[in-house]
């Protein structure tokens, strides 16, 4: 029963996913009003320090600690198909999704904005943890059940390969 749910809520992300990466738009959703990026920083700093991460900050918000560059010789572009593992996490704790240790394959293009901003930064085989600022992340929509409207989330992810 446990494998069925989490099949399904993983399958709800990636749909998420595909619908966030097509439409930006948010027009249709009465209310709906994502929170500025710098809005989750002070969350996001408060999980790194209780969590021993000492986080880089892009200019567009997105924190990030590479953990390993990783030894490809092509970093992934948003055209990229990624190979990952990784696990998802709101900053309370609740862990959202996981790939476990079986790898996961995704058009860069259609994850989230936070994704397409980190990836870049390492290669195959590399290991980076995403602190990720609700605007960057699932923004006003949220996931039903999984992760609230405007909540900053975490990732530590590995990318296995990128095509």
């Amino acid at each position: 029963m446990k494998k069925i749910l989490l099949a399904g809520a993983v399958l709800s992300i990636v749909v998420y996913m595909v619908m966030a990466g097509c439409s930006k738009s948010k027009s249709g959703n009465s209310g709906c009003i994502d929170q500025p990026v710098t809005a989750d920083s002070s969350a996001l700093l408060s999980f790194a320090r209780n969590n021993g991460l000492s986080p880089v900050k892009d200019n567009t918000g997105l924190y990030y600690q590479i953990i390993s560059q990783g030894y490809g010789s092509t970093a992934p572009g948003i055209g990229s198909t990624i190979s990952v593992t990784y696990t998802g996490t709101r900053l309370d704790g609740v862990v959202f999704d996981s790939t476990g240790a079986t790898a996961r394959s995704f058009a860069l293009s259609n994850l989230i904005p936070a994704w397409q901003i980190g990836m870049p930064k390492i290669k195959a085989g590399g290991h980076i943890k995403l602190l990720v600022p609700s605007a960057l992340g699932y923004g006003c929509l949220g996931i039903q059940n999984f992760i609230p409207s405007n909540t900053p989330i975490y990732f530590d992810i590995t990318l296995v390969s990128v095509q």
